[in-house]
């Protein structure tokens, strides 16, 4: 290779002239897009991974991809168009009236890694499974769609203005154009990604055979239908627009905009708390699209007020948000803490958000969430052997990762698919003169309009340094943009070919390198990471530990020594002093992993990044005590046990929901129910729909009723209780005492009781509500 420009001075003259330009650079797609840009991504096709983290979980996901068969995902598609299946469908929520969502994340999905790839087994994939889909389609008149009588309902039903909407159900379908939104997306991907214009056919197809479907619905219909979930479909129509240019579908994405939701949010209010939060995002995912394709302002404005409230106001130190699936509180998290905290999908879509903002503004704070999640939420949802994912990444003090079989076809299955095909789309970003170190992963750029390719090699985060190398023929006039990450306080380290740089900037922005850019040209970056806390937006004495990008947690021991989980035994720290370094050790050998000080009661404990945490109960965070303070907390503990004592005393029978024998011994019955488990301990929730039911003794004597909840848990929970049959009490648990278990003791009449040494108890929903969970029942002496 040959550098054109020999002189150092000319070279100096060019890098002063460079350095003195582009500084506020925006640039265009050249697409249908109508707003200027600061920042681009590149095509997948155009960076290639290397060895490290993220290329191991690309490598993992090949597999999964590939152990599933297409035609058991087409089965659905092929019973409602009137055709025999060619394989059995598989169950999960594919079995349900969710069915169709699966194949739109996997087609999706199989389109990314083809070009991460460039595997062409994902290509004949993509072909195969649009092949299939026009068979169905042409042979159902336009409708494709794999849910039972999704075709008869919204042609009889929705389209005569019959609308039956709750939150997830729409006329007896399960978010019916939630699962509309991700075949079209998987349509769009194929068509976009591996130039398969079939899947565009097929995507305006069904698009004009839904429109006149809606045309005829009055506002008042419109909106009574998007209470039911309805994903990001106003995203896949106004991309259809953006493919077509046909204005018709523009205005289809518009019917989708969900005034009970965006009116608020476009006036700067938070209305987030107790909603469902992945029925959200991807409505403002919808919106920030349709800001770049029409310039409407307001919706842009929309977006990053929402992604604001979202980031700093309802997540958790890794960057995911949501307790059973609902945004609680702003700023009140303490109590939020569950194995049902920060379900992935949420960050998968708020992830698709952030590259939408970070196009727009090019802010470095954008870039810093963006790791945050990724590090510490996205690469602890996927086991590091079985390249299975987790639905909701437990934070839970003492809790352990739970993986989803592959084939139960859950949301966050399907969006793992997606995930952990795309790691290279996010790597760089550019605009005409400017190319942006967004993250520190392993991987190799080629920008062949520049004729320049960019290596970086990094064990990041297991090393605190990367490492660029430049080749091109002709050197290349760029600003390299580096993040200096917010955490970085310890400042940065810029050398190009071995001389260090003067760095002007401070944590949490870009650090600019102008220079022609020539052949083997080297840029060594490093940032030494240093240990924090971050606190409870509610508690400053609830905490987690980072070690520079790193989440820390505790761990605790093999997953099935539940023994160490138990909320007492979870070690707390009455340090000294508020810096960690004070009170944290290296252990030796070992990579960011720290050891406690002098500081844990009952025990010291260590600590290791949450990623690499796996099959082993864990805690991120941690309460923090003065010993006054521990004092008395070990007092409450103490009385909390003295009252238990005595309702034990007082109790005449105990049924424990959820446990085989004790529901055989109580009469149990139920309709519509499942068990769970929180902190170790079983429980029963209702269906909506639903209702459980057992005996309980009384031994003739006047009795109160005294169920046990767990505080914390978000959506419609209304129930009605009844004994033999009798309305007693009315009850709504919905975010209750959030943060622990609590009793609730409710009169028996006395008419309901003589004469009678049992009782029926029964738990009954409201309509649109669940019932529980119910942790444990007792009927108690009356005092």
């Amino acid at each position: 290779m040959k550098n054109c420009f020999q002189s150092g001075f000319l070279a100096a003259f060019l890098v002063l002239l460079i350095s003195c330009s582009y500084n506020n650079e925006t640039v265009t797609t050249g697409g249908p897009e109508v707003v200027p840009f600061k920042a681009l991504p590149f095509d997948l096709k155009d960076v290639k991974l290397l060895d490290g983290p993220f290329k191991h979980a690309t490598e993992l996901n090949i597999k999964s991809l590939l152990s599933y068969n297409p035609d058991r995902l087409l089965a659905g598609f092929r019973t409602e168009a009137g055709l025999k299946p060619k394989a059995e469908a598989y169950g999960g929520w594919e079995a349900m009236t969710l069915a169709g969502h699966s194949l739109g994340h996997h087609l999706s999905a199989c389109a990314l890694m083809y070009q991460t790839t460039g595997d062409h087994r994902f290509l004949d994939r993509v072909n195969y499974i649009v092949t299939e889909l026009d068979t169905c389609q042409l042979a159902n008149n336009g409708y494709i769609g794999a849910f039972r009588n999704g075709k008869k309902i919204l042609e009889e039903e929705i389209a005569k203005g019959n609308i039956r909407a709750q939150g997830f159900d729409l006329n007896g379908i399960w978010s019916l154009f939630y699962t509309v939104h991700k075949m079209m997306a998987g349509l769009n991907d194929a068509y976009r990604l591996c130039n398969n214009t079939k899947a565009l056919t097929l995507n305006a197809r069904f698009a004009d055979w839904l429109y006149p479907l809606l045309a005829g619905l009055n506002e008042e219909q419109i909106q009574i239908m998007l209470r039911c979930e309805h994903g990001g479909i106003n995203e896949s129509l106004a991309e259809l627009y953006a493919e077509t240019g046909n204005e018709k579908y523009l205005k289809m994405s518009g019917i989708f905009y969900h005034k009970a939701i965006l009116d608020s949010l476009a006036k700067g209010v938070d209305v987030l708390p107790g909603k469902h939060a992945n029925t959200q995002i991807p409505k403002l995912i919808g919106l920030a699209r349709i800001y770049e394709l029409t310039g409407d302002t307001a919706y842009r404005k929309t977006a990053e007020f929402f992604w604001n409230r979202v980031v700093n106001h309802h997540s958790y130190v890794t960057g995911g948000n949501c307790n059973h699936e609902y945004f609680g509180p702003a700023d009140s998290l303490r109590n939020q803490l569950s194995n049902e905290t920060t379900e992935t999908c949420n960050v998968y879509n708020m992830l698709k958000l952030s590259e939408h903002l970070f196009e727009w503004e090019a802010k470095p704070e954008v870039a810093d969430f963006y790791e945050r999640a990724l590090l510490n939420h996205i690469l602890s949802s996927q086991h590091p052997e079985t390249g299975h994912v987790i639905y909701n990444l437990s934070l839970e003090m003492g809790d352990c990762k739970t993986y989803q079989n592959p084939e139960d076809f859950t949301c966050c299955v399907g969006s793992g698919m997606e995930t952990h095909s795309k790691y290279g789309k996010n790597i760089y970003y550019h605009t005409n003169n400017d190319l942006y170190l967004f993250q520190f992963i392993a991987s190799e750029l080629n920008w062949e309009a520049k004729g320049l390719k960019v290596r970086q090699t990094t064990l990041y985060p297991e090393e605190q340094k990367t490492k660029l190398e430049f080749f091109c023929e002709n050197n290349v006039p760029l600003t390299l943009k580096i993040r200096f990450p917010y955490w970085a306080k310890n400042g940065i380290e810029v050398k190009v070919n071995g001389k260090s740089q003067k760095i002007k900037s401070k944590p949490g922005s870009f650090v600019a390198v102008d220079r022609y850019w020539k052949n083997n040209d080297v840029v060594e970056i490093s940032f030494p990471f240093s240990v924090r806390i971050e606190t409870m937006p509610d508690d400053t004495n609830r905490i987690a530990l980072f070690y520079g990008p790193v989440v820390l947690a505790g761990d605790l021991g093999p997953e099935l020594d539940t023994a160490s989980a138990i909320p007492m035994y979870v070690p707390v720290f009455l340090p000294k002093d508020n810096n960690p370094e004070n009170w944290l050790n290296p252990v030796v050998g070992e990579l960011n992993t720290f050891k406690t000080f002098n500081i844990g009661q009952p025990r010291d404990v260590v600590l290791k990044p949450f990623y690499k945490i796996n099959n082993r109960n864990y805690t991120v965070y941690f309460d923090r005590f003065t010993p006054e303070n521990w004092a008395k907390y070990q007092a409450k503990y103490q009385a909390e046990l003295e009252r238990k004592k005595k309702l034990e005393a007082a109790t005449i029978d105990f049924f424990q929901p959820g446990e085989m024998q004790p529901e055989r011994n109580h009469n149990y019955k139920d309709f519509k129910t499942w068990t769970g488990e929180n902190k170790h301990r079983k429980f029963r929730e209702i269906d909506r729909g639903g209702w459980f039911s057992c005996d309980m003794k009384t031994s003739g004597q006047p009795v109160g009723l005294v169920v046990e909840y767990w505080g914390g848990f978000t959506g419609a929970k209304t129930f009605d209780i009844l004994v033999n049959n009798v309305k007693i009490a009315t009850e709504n648990i919905s975010n209750k005492k959030p943060g622990e278990f609590f009793d609730v003791t409710y009169e028996i009449p006395a008419k309901l009781l003589a004469g009678k040494k049992l009782v029926n108890v029964k738990f009954v929903p409201h309509e649109g509500n669940r019932g529980g969970p119910v942790f444990g029942i007792r009927t108690v002496k009356k005092e």
